[in-house]
C-alpha cells in the first residue's frame, strides 16, 4: 500500500460522519479521476452502462444518512461535491496560507449538510493537476495543468497516484495559474465533496465550455454557488463594446440597447471586472447570496 494512501486512510478514521464507504468512493475518485469525471460528465463510452448499476444500487441499498430528509429537486448529487466561486484575489488567498487552519461547518458559505469544512494541512503543499473536465474532452479548452490541489494528504496522494498529470509547486506558481487562468476569462471554484474528507481539497479553473460542474448547473443540478458578490457596471462607463456579454460564463449579461446584468444568474466570479476593456465594472457584496469564502475573515 502507497505511503499516501495509508496516510489517507489514518486522516480518514478521524473524520466525523465518514464511512466505510465514503473512503471507498474517495479512493475510487482520487486514484482514477479522469476515469471518474468523464463518466460523470458522460463523456466516456460506460457512463451509460455506470449511470443504469448505480441507479439499481441506489435503489437496493440505500445511503442512510439521506432516508430521513429528501433534499429538493436537483440538490441530491450537489450535497457531496460543489463548487464555491471565488473571485481572483480570493482564490489566490487561498494558495498563500503558511499554517495549518480548521474552519468547520461553513453553511453560511457552502449552503450544504456535508462537505463544507475547510481543515488545511500542510496548506503550502500544492500540487497542480490535468484538468479532468478538459482531459475526457475531444475538444477542449487550453493549458490543461490548470487544477489545484491544496495541503494533505490530498497533494502527496496525487502526486503519488497521478505522477504523469500532476506536479508539486509553489504558492507563487498556483498564484500565476490563477491570474493566467484570469485573464483568459476562466472562473475559479474551491471544490468541496463529501468522498474527500468532506472538505475544500482543491480550486478548479473552469469555463462552461469543458467544465462539468457549468454543465450540471446549467442542467439543474446546483453544484456551483455564488461568491457572496455580484457585479455592478457604471454605465456612464460602458460604452457597450459586448466583451463582457461573450466572456461572461454563466450567461448573466445581455446588451439591449445598454447592459443589463442578471443578478439571479451573476455568480460574482469577477471575469466582467478583469475582461472589460473600460474597466466599467466592479463587485459589490450581495446579502442575499450565501457569503464569500475570505479565508482571512473566516479565521
Amino acid at each position: 500500500m502507497k505511503k499516501s494512501t495509508r496516510e489517507f486512510i489514518s486522516e480518514a478514521k478521524n473524520t466525523q460522519n465518514y464511512s466505510f464507504w465514503d473512503l471507498v468512493h474517495g479512493y475510487v475518485y482520487m486514484c482514477w479521476p479522469y476515469l471518474y469525471i468523464s463518466i460523470g460528465k458522460g463523456d466516456h463510452p460506460l457512463a451509460n452502462a455506470l449511470s443504469s448499476i448505480t441507479s439499481a444500487a441506489g435503489r437496493l441499498f440505500p445511503d442512510r444518512k439521506t432516508q430521513t430528509k429528501s433534499p429538493p429537486e436537483g440538490r441530491g448529487f450537489a450535497e457531496g461535491y460543489h463548487g464555491k466561486v471565488l473571485p481572483l484575489e480570493t482564490a489566490k488567498e487561498l494558495v498563500s496560507i503558511k499554517q495549518d487552519i480548521r474552519v468547520e461547518n461553513l453553511e453560511q458559505v457552502v449552503p450544504f449538510e456535508r462537505a463544507r469544512d475547510i481543515i488545511l494541512k500542510n496548506p503550502d503543499h500544492i500540487a497542480v493537476i490535468d484538468c479532468p473536465c478538459r482531459k475526457g474532452m475531444d475538444h477542449h479548452c487550453e493549458p490543461m495543468d490548470v487544477c489545484l490541489i491544496v495541503g494533505e494528504p490530498f497533494v502527496s496522494f496525487m502526486l503519488e497516484h497521478q505522477p504523469d498529470s500532476s506536479r508539486a509547486i509553489t504558492s507563487s506558481e498556483a498564484k500565476q495559474i490563477l491570474e493566467d487562468e484570469a485573464r483568459r476569462g476562466h472562473v475559479s471554484h474551491a471544490f468541496f465533496k463529501d468522498a474527500v474528507l468532506n472538505r475544500f481539497y482543491a480550486i478548479c479553473n473552469c469555463c462552461s465550455c469543458c467544465c462539468g460542474a457549468m454543465k450540471a448547473q446549467r442542467n439543474g443540478t446546483p453544484m456551483i454557488f455564488s461568491s457572496g458578490f455580484v457585479s455592478h457596471v457604471d454605465q456612464e462607463i460602458c460604452t457597450a463594446c459586448g466583451v463582457c456579454v461573450e466572456s461572461c460564463q454563466f450567461g448573466a449579461i445581455s446588451l439591449k440597447g445598454k447592459l443589463l446584468i442578471n443578478e439571479e444568474l451573476c455568480m460574482g466570479c469577477g471575469v466582467c471586472v478583469s475582461q472589460c476593456p473600460q474597466h466599467a465594472f466592479a463587485l459589490a457584496l450581495d446579502p442575499t447570496k450565501p457569503a464569500p469564502l475570505e479565508i482571512s475573515h473566516l479565521v
